[in-house]
């Protein structure tokens, strides 16, 4: 019975995915408010778990915060199929709330811009056919970065620059010039295609990855050796698209549920216990 329920909602969240993607980004400033997007505005949680509209009327899915605490987004919408035009434009939160446009509206899709960025403010994203990744310098300078690949999906990029994405299933790291292909075959199929299997990319200090594997209704961690084990669960109708760390260790999981709704879930650090020396450890 369970495997026939667990069955029916991969079918679901399937059907779900092939409509629309879902938000993945969440992403927490110096303050410790979190932030992330339903696809109908963009939402603040404050530290003492007060909920807030951050940035009204933006179609959003990837966020990014900069050094300074300012937010990113790009608002994405589509005329119909009248005309069959879509269009863009970015916008940017100040830490003060003041909100403007980066990008003006532009009718297409956004190109040689990404909200996935390194601590130096390099921006990383792949070309037209997600066979390449590439890279825009702070002063505008676009380069391949690595290539190789078959089809690029969601990507995350330390502060220090190693790159981690999904392509075609598949979990690969760029680090130092080198690409490996840390964890094969991560997305579950047939039921979906792996171009929605796997959802939103993050890691942790150590250069853990985490993917939000969306089928399985599970957080992937997977190590720099590449083993791969399942980190966290979403409950029964949810499952995750994204994720991030809190610096006290928390994680903010980003879930979808089978009617659309989103909302994020902190799963508490494991407490620290004292050794037999008096450290600490997890």
């Amino acid at each position: 019975m369970q495997m026939r329920i667990a069955v029916t909602l991969l079918v679901i969240l399937a059907a779900a995915s092939a409509r629309a993607h879902p938000p993945v980004s969440v992403v927490i400033d110096s303050r410790g408010y979190v932030y992330y997007s339903d696809l109908k505005q963009v939402w603040r949680v404050a530290p003492d778990g007060k909920t807030s509209i951050a940035v009204p009327n933006v179609h959003t899915h990837e966020l990014y915060l900069d050094a300074q605490d300012n937010l990113f987004g790009e608002h994405l919408w589509y005329e119909g199929e009248r005309t069959d035009k879509w269009g863009h434009y970015v916008w940017k939160r100040a830490p003060n709330g003041a909100i403007s446009t980066v990008i003006p509206r532009t009718v297409g899709f956004l190109q040689s811009y990404s909200f996935v960025r390194d601590r130096a403010g390099t921006m990383y994203f792949a070309n037209d056919a997600r066979t390449e990744v590439r890279r825009r310098a702070p002063d505008g300078k676009v380069t391949v970065h690595a290539r190789g690949f078959r089809a690029i999906r969601w990507m995350h990029a330390t502060a220090g620059g190693t790159i981690f994405l999904v392509d075609d299933g598949d979990v690969v790291r760029i680090k130092n010039g080198q690409l490996a292909r840390i964890a094969r075959r991560v997305a579950a199929r047939p039921l979906i295609s792996a171009r929605h299997a796997l959802q939103g990319v993050w890691s942790d200090a150590a250069e853990n990855v985490y993917v939000a594997d969306y089928t399985r209704s599970e957080v992937k961690k997977v190590t720099p050796s590449g083993q791969v084990t399942t980190f966290a669960r979403s409950p029964v109708g949810w499952s995750p698209t994204g994720g991030t760390f809190a610096p006290n260790g928390d994680l903010w999981v980003l879930e979808t549920s089978i009617t659309n709704a989103v909302r994020v879930r902190k799963i508490a650090a494991p407490p620290r216990r004292r050794t037999a020396r008096g450290e600490t450890g997890s």
